[in-house]
């Protein structure tokens, strides 16, 4: 039974989640709204775009969640102001197996699709970490919203798996917009629903290693890394390769986690 105490805290971490949500969709909703409706009189994105203003509203609409996730936050008193949030959001110090962690799970999702369907064209290696600080700007800092409010806050009343699957059916809902921009990658190269697929299996490994490194960095980083991959491995998307992906992030992320909540219960 909850004191008073846990009552007020649950009814405030509700509102944040809430709050979160309502604010991140509203934002994009605006700014990929008027990118849609950009791209139906010939105004794109992308590399044959000639007008540089709709990059403005492009990625205001990309950093919705890192802009509810300060504003919320704020707010609700969960942090006095800029420089603690992004204290929160960019502590670094975490320990040598948490990085090798993330490590691990970015290679898990790439190698495993590359040798289901082949590589086509590797850039250097070096290009991985090369691509890292546009990739942090390009994607990376959603995690600042994602998982810094809104999948630990699900996550204490649904528990992982299925705090996981309603962050990722969220998360997908959230880049359905960039489908129907004209020069996006979603628009040009990707199928939504095989994207769906991809996106449950990153949202299990994200929100692992949130989870079990209590880090919001690492989740920033691996996102970050997870699309500079992108850039630096190129093979063919497929059903299997995304499939076999998704099993084997959801079944590691899912085993980590049991094990990491089996020895915090058994210190306490």
């Amino acid at each position: 039974m909850r004191t008073m105490e846990q009552t007020e805290d649950f009814i405030v971490d509700k509102k944040i989640t809430a709050q979160f949500i309502i604010l991140t969709f509203c934002i994009m909703a605006a700014t990929w709204g008027l990118c849609v409706v950009a791209g139906k009189f010939g105004v794109t994105v992308g590399e044959y775009s000639n007008h540089l203003w709709i990059y403005l509203p492009y990625m205001l609409g990309g950093w919705s969640p890192t802009i509810a996730s300060y504003i919320v936050l704020k707010k609700n008193k969960k942090v006095s102001g800029l420089k603690q949030w992004l204290k929160n959001v960019f502590n670094v110090k975490n320990s040598a197996i948490q990085y090798l962690f993330v490590v691990f799970m970015i290679s898990l999702f790439f190698g495993s699709q590359i040798i289901i369907t082949g590589l086509k064209e590797m850039q250097p290696i070096y290009m991985l970490i090369a691509f890292l600080p546009v990739m942090l700007v390009g994607g990376g800092l959603e995690e600042a919203g994602w998982r810094y409010i809104l999948q630990p806050e699900l996550d204490k009343k649904y528990g992982f798996v299925l705090s996981s699957i309603i962050t990722a059916i969220i998360w997908f809902a959230w880049h359905i917009p960039l489908f129907y921009i004209p020069g996006t990658n979603q628009h040009e190269a990707l199928n939504l629903w095989m994207f769906a697929i991809g996106v449950l299996g990153l949202t299990f490994s994200f929100g692992a290693i949130r989870k079990v490194s209590g880090s919001v960095f690492l989740a920033v980083l691996a996102h970050s890394m997870t699309n500079a991959g992108w850039s630096t491995f190129i093979f063919p998307r497929t059903w299997l390769g995304t499939i076999v992906s998704t099993v084997l992030l959801v079944a590691v992320s899912t085993t980590v986690v049991f094990v990491n909540n089996h020895k915090m219960k058994s210190h306490t």
